[in-house]
């Protein structure tokens, strides 16, 4: 499999943005993706820096405007294709962070919601979001078995097992995250140690770019089933693409030895 990572920035129009990010998809098929990964909220602000300023935000249902036009350009494109965007339930009004995946034909295969909304400086989500309500879902796309584990989910280690319990071959993870946000190396520390324990590929995909009190840091990498970064973006905008070898996955420690040694009927009721 070949992924592409479209770190990226989002400016002030956001119909800009959204052309920008077809194009993107676009550039990557050229390169030879198969699968693309944009960040969180890819064609918005980072709106939650703020404390809840109205009913004005750009939630949207899915399909909807925005992801009808992803999904049109990944079927043209024959690209698997993971977004993220503002979702609204037009039914409970309720608002999530949410990542539709597309398929290389466009069908919608799902939609992950965040799970874990927190709120600190900056980063005020429960102020928006509603938790998530559809567990931690993976995908058969046609290029391989995907999870996605939304920003802050990455921290929940029970979190990221379930993903690879549920089959995941890749975990992507898009992101919102700044620069001096946690100690140096921290978050890239957890995201290894969950491929090594769990025998996937992660990849994680991050925003770049001032926007009123946060800089968004961007390097975005990818670890393989053994916790080694094998690639990584630089501090700007950037279209990483890299080829992944899926056959790992199984041969990995955690697929031979950790998952066959497990013993899941005497801590279920641990977490």
């Amino acid at each position: 499999m070949s992924i592409a990572l479209a770190q990226q920035r989002a400016g002030p129009d956001r119909d800009a943005n959204v052309t920008r990010t077809l194009a993107v998809m676009t550039e990557a098929k050229a390169r030879g993706a198969e699968l693309i990964v944009f960040p969180e909220l890819a064609v918005d602000r980072f709106f939650p820096q703020q404390r809840n300023g109205g009913e004005d935000l750009p939630a949207e249902p899915i399909p909807g405007p925005t992801t009808e036009a992803v999904a049109a350009e990944a079927r043209r494109l024959g690209l698997v294709t993971v977004f993220n965007l503002y979702e609204l339930e037009p039914h409970t009004g309720r608002r999530f962070d949410s990542s539709p995946v597309f398929d290389a034909d466009g069908s919608l295969l799902g939609v992950t919601r965040m799970i874990h909304i927190t709120d600190y400086a900056c980063f005020h989500e429960q102020d928006y979001y509603h938790p998530g309500d559809r567990g931690a879902p993976v995908y058969r796309t046609a290029c391989g078995i995907v999870g996605v584990a939304i920003c802050y989910d990455r921290h929940y280690p029970e979190y990221m097992r379930a993903l690879g319990v549920a089959g995941a071959e890749v975990v992507v993870i898009p992101q919102a995250g700044s620069v001096g946000e946690w100690p140096e190396g921290l978050y890239e520390a957890e995201v290894r140690t969950a491929a090594f324990q769990n025998g996937y590929y992660a990849a994680l995909c991050n925003r770049v770019g001032k926007e009123d009190r946060l800089t968004f840091a961007g390097e975005s990498f990818v670890v393989d089933p053994e916790g080694s970064v094998i690639a990584r973006a630089g501090t700007d905008e950037e279209l990483l693409v890299v080829d992944l070898d899926l056959d790992r996955v199984a041969g990995s420690h955690a697929r031979r030895l950790f998952w066959r040694d497990r013993r899941p009927e005497l801590y279920r009721d641990w977490i």
